[in-house]
């Protein structure tokens, strides 16, 4: 039977953590950046104190501690997100969250609503819902539909005492708070474009030319293809003879691929901002017979381009941890209990690691072993 009375002590904890937090948000950012007064939200270096990201990923990484205090009931999890939607990232970081409290000896009930992406009026709903009976829950975390639609839902659920608020799948605290979530949790496709730029840089050298399969104008795709290419121009002193923007798609993958072929022969590397682009990449590339002549990537490190490393047609990919997101918040959730909220980020990045053609086969097994290591391998069953 579920008892959904705070002890003292876990009201003591919840109120100082959200102080905090609301601290914090008006103090922020904690360093100054270029291009601030354009932005609508913080980037992370500016809103983590140096070494508390790094923690947490390592923690993250590392093998359970076990919660050193004491539980007289079960914590309460409210979660409320789209997991109803096609992507099993909610689905994967649900359990990646269950097994690593599990793993720490956290005692825990959770409570799902869940929506499809496009449902945000019922997300919105959810919200006043969870907002309203916030003694039943001690946590709340939110995978907005949309951040911008969410806005309001988010900050009404920070600045609400009774519980603490994580928000999953971004990693932009927006200025306009006022109260802070205790912490964003998500993977950063702008730490990805960094990863995946020093890695080539090293591989292949300065000056060469690559072409861009990218996908659709937006944040994402700034980050992912225009990160990257900007950081290849200005430290290897590469150029780009072509961006063909493939929608996010196979096919665009695959026409984009065509005609970098036919029209860009001096192109030696082929940059996909996606899973579905690269694979239509490879695909130009097979039937053509060059893919042995281009150096191919991909994003994201899923299944589908582990596969295509393993047969020698991609040749590296940016990896995310995935899993890291649910593990993440079990941490983080030990570290409140415990009395440490003061050691955690505001936005925790998942790790993303490159994963490439010169590893074995057993160091990509690895790699995939240790990215759904909660979640499992392969195909989701739902």
């Amino acid at each position: 039977m579920k008892n959904h009375t705070m002890t003292a002590v876990g009201l003591a904890l919840a109120a100082s953590t959200v102080f905090a937090a609301a601290a914090l948000a008006a103090d922020l950012p904690l360093k100054p950046l270029p291009g601030d007064a354009e932005r609508d939200h913080w980037l992370p270096e500016q809103v983590n104190a140096p070494g508390k990201l790094e923690a947490l990923q390592a923690a993250t990484g590392g093998e359970a501690v076990k919660f050193s205090g004491t539980q007289d009931r079960a914590i309460e999890i409210a979660l409320i997100y789209p997991s109803a939607d096609v992507s099993d990232f909610w689905a994967r970081n649900y359990l990646a969250l269950t097994k690593r409290l599990e793993q720490l000896g956290i005692d825990y009930n959770t409570t799902e609503f869940a929506s499809r992406q496009i449902e945000h009026s019922l997300q919105a709903t959810y919200a006043t819902q969870v907002e309203q009976d916030a003694d039943l829950y001690d946590y709340v975390i939110f995978g907005p539909s949309e951040l911008a639609t969410q806005a309001d839902n988010i900050e009404k659920l920070s600045q609400n005492d009774g519980f603490l608020t994580y928000v999953w799948a971004f990693h932009t605290p927006l200025k306009q708070f006022e109260t802070q979530p205790a912490a964003w949790f998500d993977f950063s496709s702008a730490y990805g474009a960094q990863v995946i730029c020093s890695y080539m840089l090293d591989r292949l050298g300065k000056d060469i030319t690559i072409a861009m399969n990218r996908g659709i104008p937006g944040v994402t795709d700034n980050q992912r293809s225009g990160d990257f290419k900007d950081c290849v121009m200005e430290k290897g002193g590469w150029s780009v003879a072509y961006e063909h923007y493939g929608e996010y798609q196979r096919e665009g993958g695959f026409d984009g691929t065509n005609l970098i072929l036919q029209a860009y022969p001096e192109a030696t590397v082929i940059h996909n901002a996606n899973t579905a682009m690269a694979m239509g990449s490879v695909e130009a590339q097979v039937a053509a017979e060059k893919h042995k002549e281009i150096f191919s990537t991909g994003w994201g490190g899923t299944g589908l381009e582990l596969d295509a490393i393993r047969r020698g047609e991609l040749n590296a990919t940016p990896m995310r941890m995935g899993d890291d997101v649910g593990a993440a918040t079990a941490e983080a959730i030990k570290a409140h209990m415990e009395g440490r909220a003061e050691e955690l980020p505001l936005v925790f990045l998942g790790r993303i690691t490159v994963a490439h053609d010169q590893l074995s086969l057993e160091e990509i097994d690895a790699l995939e072993k240790e990215a759904f290591r909660f979640s499992g391998v392969g195909k989701l069953k739902r």
